[in-house]
């Protein structure tokens, strides 16, 4: 049968320099197996299948692909998904706030001036790196020790480990050998500079050293880090994907306690796909 299908760009407001998503607007009645083989086929950082929700607080499920696995959350396939739905027609029960159920639990997302925005999950691991690790980290980046500032666990759910380097042109540098997991890379841009972070994100794929275009999970998780220990200020605005010819950014704001990532979306393909 054909499904509404959308592909979307995600934390760009220029079709082409951010990060892209396909989205299967109607996945009711695909199996699991259907839908891994369809997210291996795009062969995109992830797919996403909309799904009608299973609990009343929830606007609609969403389950995240990877081509090789599921996720249970991730930052840029929420805000794509959320984009392309309400374009479909999507009413939110809470007016400016959607409510999107995914593996983690239930995500709010809400309409920003710089685009839809969604609050940050709390971290399932943080804490110091150990050194033995920051030397592999080093050696693996292949930077000198003593460029690392910093580094800290920042597990939202895919597993990140985040290093503080001096600077965003030092990030731009970096080379890295073959990664075994994965790897956020931040540095600061001089003050008074439209962005406050240059973030580089590097993951381990088939035997090789993969790099993602522009990775709200990874600015959910530094963004936490960042603004507890003082070397960042909300609001502000993040660049990610320069190394690689994009232009993706990245909106850190907070209210209360809640940590609130978001940027623009432009819909780039929409049609039906045969699933």
């Amino acid at each position: 049968m054909t499904r509404d299908f959308a592909q979307v760009d995600v934390f760009t407001d220029t079709p082409y320099r951010g990060n892209p998503l396909a989205v299967v607007l109607d996945g009711d009645g695909l199996s699991t197996e259907d839908m891994r083989r369809f997210a291996h086929w795009t062969n995109l950082s992830e797919t996403t299948f909309v799904l009608p929700p299973t609990t009343p607080e929830a606007d609609y499920r969403v389950r995240i692909f990877t081509p090789t696995t599921e996720l249970p959350f991730a930052g840029h396939p929420t805000l794509g998904t959320c984009h392309a739905w309400l374009e479909a027609g999507g009413k939110p029960a809470g007016g400016d706030t959607i409510v999107q159920e995914c593996g983690a639990g239930l995500v709010d997302v809400r309409r920003t001036a710089g685009g839809l925005a969604f609050a940050a999950p709390p971290l399932l691991r943080e804490g110091p790196v150990e050194d033995e690790l920051v030397e592999r980290l080093a050696e693996t980046l292949r930077i000198d020790r003593t460029a690392i500032v910093d580094a800290q666990w920042a597990d939202n759910g895919p597993g990140w480990v985040a290093v503080l380097l001096g600077s965003a042109q030092e990030v731009l540098e970096v080379r890295p050998g073959v990664v075994d997991l994965d790897i956020g890379v931040a540095g600061p841009y001089p003050e008074g500079s439209p962005q406050a972070f240059e973030v580089r994100a590097f993951f381990p794929l088939h035997g090789a050293t993969a790099e993602d275009p522009v990775t709200g999970s990874l600015n959910a998780s530094l963004a936490r880090w960042l603004l507890r220990t003082g070397r960042a200020t909300a609001p502000y605005t993040a660049s990610q994907g320069t190394a690689l010819g994009r232009a993706g950014r990245v909106h850190i704001s907070t209210e209360a306690d809640v940590i609130w990532v978001g940027g623009s979306s432009v819909t780039c393909v929409r049609g039906a796909v045969f699933l």
